[in-house]
């Protein structure tokens, strides 16, 4: 008989959402608690704030203390940690210390513990040691299509050239115009300069999957080399992320390459636009599609494999979104059955969804 894994979820925006959806549908993870910082979600029942017309009887907090004391196998960290990488460190080392395993989507330099600043990962690495407890950070890109996809496509190659994985995506569905969109910098003139337009950005946030599969080759790399450019509307248009004018950013391209014996050996790439039509010189998903994450291994022989999601709602986004936290939770069940400190995809099995639809 499988076990039932005791969880509470921390964090109810974008992520986090879909997150609490797929906890109480699913029947081997059983909710038990719910932080929420928002005053206006406090006391309300987890299915009201996930959107489903079900009653748990578990009723979002601020009470740490009160969950930690549930004693919880794992908690699901959904909260944003990229804007404040400190606040979330504390959070998750709190319930590690506490020996309170957790998987999230916060801090996504984690997704390769090795590369993550080093203050905060001795602090996280401390936590660990001392409740004996797991931590794994992962989602679907960074994580995934950077990890899981194009090791998989490795299985199967022979002589090796390049690695490349790409997120090529419509984010015009996406509402997320405070924190992806200004990130990018969708929407700014090419006065603006976008966060993950300054040197080391991209690096921070992806340069752990570069990191990973240069380990999983056994290589040493060089350097890591960063590439980001932008293509502006040619006129005005409104889409759910944002309203973009004439002149301003509407297509992000960007690379992230590891470079091995002077060439890019392992190369992370990006094509985000709002809408189809933007930016029709750049790298598209296949007729027919809003996005893809691919892995291409250039050698003898070639491989390339693609992803694709749709959520619940037809929609590519609401399937990225899903799938980044369906990622996390799928690995419960290894997580909890480890032996504790910070891991990641090179340290797990396999880690199948069982939850099969009735």
């Amino acid at each position: 008989m499988s076990r039932t894994y005791r969880v509470i979820q921390w964090g109810t925006g974008n992520v986090g959402l879909q997150s609490l959806r797929a906890l109480i549908r699913n029947p081997s993870l059983e909710l038990v608690g719910l932080h929420a910082n928002a005053e206006a979600k406090q006391g309300k029942d987890a299915g009201e704030l996930a959107g489903l017309d079900v009653v748990t009887g578990v009723a979002a907090t601020n009470d740490v203390d009160a969950l930690m004391a549930l004693k919880p196998d794992c908690c699901v960290y959904m909260a944003n940690g990229e804007l404040r990488a400190q606040d979330a460190t504390d959070d998750m080392a709190r319930l590690l210390r506490a020996g309170i395993d957790v998987v999230g989507v916060a801090l996504i330099q984690f997704i390769y513990p090795a590369h993550g600043d080093p203050a905060l990962r001795s602090t996280l690495e401390e936590a660990c040691r001392e409740g004996g407890s797991t931590l794994f950070i992962n989602g679907i890109d960074p994580g995934f299509s950077g990890d899981v996809l194009p090791l998989a496509a490795l299985q199967i190659a022979g002589q090796v050239e390049e690695i490349r994985v790409q997120e090529i995506c419509d984010y015009s569905t996406y509402e997320d115009p405070d924190f992806t969109g200004v990130a990018f910098g969708f929407g700014k003139d090419e006065t603006a300069q976008p966060i993950m337009g300054m040197p080391g950005m991209l690096t921070s946030g992806w340069g752990a999957m570069i990191r990973l599969m240069a380990d999983a080759l056994g290589v040493e790399l060089e350097e890591i080399r960063e590439v980001y450019e932008r293509d502006f509307a040619k006129e005005d248009f409104e889409c759910p992320m944002m309203p973009v004018k004439a002149g301003e950013c509407g297509a992000v391209r960007f690379e992230l390459q590891g470079i091995v014996d002077g060439k890019p050996l392992i190369v992370a790439e990006h094509v985000n636009r709002l809408g189809l039509d933007q930016a029709p010189q750049w790298p598209k998903a296949p007729e027919g599609r809003s996005g893809v994450h691919r892995a291409i291994v250039k050698g003898n022989p070639d491989v390339q494999l693609e992803c694709f999601t749709r959520g619940e709602d037809g929609d590519h986004n609401t399937g990225g979104v899903q799938a980044t936290a369906n990622r996390v939770i799928n690995a419960i069940p290894q997580i909890v059955g480890m032996n504790g400190g910070m891991v990641s995809t090179l340290d797990l099995p396999w880690t199948p969804s069982r939850n099969l639809a009735g």
